[in-house]
């Protein structure tokens, strides 16, 4: 009978632990088209794969204990695509998700068996901040504050996902710029605090949109990767990135199915890039001839814009694609660009994805607002970036080539492997400005056309092929074969692939 009673309450406390912040708080997230907690596991991880730990976590005060549910945050273990994976989805309806001393264990608990056994971590945001009753006073701080051993950085080995989703505060905001890949809902805000306490702590209103609004960190932070416009979508964004990356970096990516018509019609790149070298195209529809059809998944489409990075397939394995973008500003590497492709770069690198460079780019952005943006600093951490990848990674001279940008982007001796196709040109700068400084001549002056014939004569690809500074010379449309060819006898090197991690410990925002 006694064993009866225990298991009657356990069922008692279970039902209330699932109730979250109860009936009326969750159908006012259904009249908003709002999922809450439970729904949005649902849609993350494989029907019926959850196994749940911290149920009947609660508040360590007494007297919050029956209004914290546990305790604000869903925790345990799931699989995505029958791959395990460590879980946590915040309740807002219970605290607001805040963060408190009981929940801290509870995640703290699923990153650590995560890094211990080479799993992703994924984390769906939507918090206030911490838990003021917990977090106040020294004894607070002391409890909740500074007792986290999990490395934030790839030193953990496996990768991480983040959503930010409608009021993203404190660790929601954290864990997104902790995070190998984040992704964000539209019309959601990101910050460090509410607009109440940042409100409070200034002096003035602060406005939602500018504080933390998605726009701002597409256009402007580069602090996530993806935008979405609904709970559904951000969850598919994170599965989707998933399939990519490998449980941990011990082992390569999955391999996945080639996708039907890919590798079709090659030819189609000859009618994409113009004939004349100084007409702009569009390198993303570049890419999606290469590699697998409709495998391309950009990231941060929006900042940095004069660089395009992302994951695709080749043939079925996943690779990262890294390119200029000739549309905007020509191609010319900005500071926000540098650092996308860096933090693209570590990625890859960290997680055993081949890199591909298709390199059409007249050099870095210069003037006083890249300076003021920090260019020489990041032009460098590129540059440092580029010298210490150590996956397979092959660079193709698409067109321009010029400058210290040629060497970050993979030039020189800086690859596995490198290509040109027949119209790239190389050189330490742009011919037109080359012949005004060599020459002391302007466009329309005498003898400027032909000094700069001159000159362009000098730029072609075949000189480079010739002392083999180039491997080779292909044809556009023989791009696609010799890219998979070139990178199944690269992968043979080091266990198939798997990289040292020499930028492991390199942070994920910076």
């Amino acid at each position: 009978m006694a064993h009866e009673a225990l298991l009657a309450e356990l069922d008692r406390r279970r039902e209330d632990a699932r109730r979250m912040g109860g009936g009326s708080k969750l159908d006012k997230r259904r009249e908003r088209g709002q999922l809450n907690a439970e729904e949005r596991l649902s849609a993350l991880v494989d029907e019926g794969s959850f196994l749940e730990v911290g149920l009947l976590g609660a508040s360590v005060f007494d007297d919050d204990a029956p209004n914290t549910p546990r305790d604000g945050k869903i925790t345990g273990f799931g699989k995505v695509d029958g791959r395990d994976v460590g879980v946590v989805v915040n309740d807002f309806t219970t605290k607001g998700a805040s963060t408190s001393a009981t929940n801290s264990k509870k995640m703290g608990y699923v990153r650590k068996v995560c890094t211990e056994k080479g799993m992703p971590f994924l984390h769906v945001g939507e918090s206030t901040g911490a838990r003021l009753p917990d977090a106040m006073g020294s004894k607070g701080m002391g409890a909740l504050l500074g007792n986290d051993t999990t490395q934030f950085r790839r030193m953990r080995d496996t990768p991480w996902a983040a959503a930010a989703l409608d009021t993203a505060f404190g660790s929601s905001a954290w864990l997104c710029c902790c995070s190998d890949f984040a992704v964000m809902k539209k019309g959601s805000i990101m910050s460090v605090s509410s607009p109440r306490l940042v409100s409070m702590a200034i002096g003035e209103k602060v406005d939602l949109e500018e504080l933390g609004g998605w726009r701002l960190h597409a256009e402007q932070t580069g602090l996530i990767d993806h935008f979405v416009d609904t709970d559904e979508e951000a969850m598919a964004a994170i599965r989707h990135f998933l399939s990519y990356m490998p449980s941990h970096n011990g082992e390569l990516p999955p391999v996945a199915e080639v996708s039907e018509g890919s590798g079709e019609n090659q030819e189609a790149i000859l009618d994409i890039v113009p004939e004349k070298r100084t007409q702009v195209y569009s390198m993303k529809k570049v890419v999606a001839v290469i590699f697998d059809r409709d495998s391309f998944f950009e990231l941060k489409p929006r900042f940095g814009k004069s660089a395009i990075v992302g994951l695709a397939r080749l043939e079925g394995r996943p690779v990262g694609v890294i390119g200029n973008n000739p549309q905007v500003g020509g191609g010319a590497l900005s500071a926000e660009a540098c650092r996308k492709i860096i933090d693209f770069t570590v990625l890859c690198d960290s997680f055993n994805l081949p890199i591909v460079r298709l390199m059409d780019t007249p050099g870095f952005v210069v003037g006083t607002d890249a300076e003021r943006r920090g260019a020489p600093g990041q032009i460098m951490n590129f540059m440092n970036a580029t010298c210490l990848t150590t996956v397979p990674q092959v660079t193709v001279i698409c067109r321009k080539a010029y400058g210290r940008a040629y060497v970050a982007m993979g030039g020189g001796a800086h690859n596995d492997a490198m290509v040109a196709w027949p119209m790239a040109e190389v050189s330490f700068m742009d011919p037109v400005f080359a012949t005004s400084i060599v020459h002391n001549l302007t466009a329309g002056q005498e003898g400027f056309e032909d000094a700069l014939a001159h000159i362009q004569k000098d730029l072609e690809i075949w000189d480079m092929a010739r002392i083999f500074s180039a491997h080779d010379v292909i044809k556009p449309q023989e791009t696609r074969a010799y890219l998979a060819r070139m990178l199944d006898i690269q992968r043979r090197r080091r266990s198939g692939g798997i990289g040292q991690h020499l930028m492991r410990s390199w942070p994920t925002s910076y």
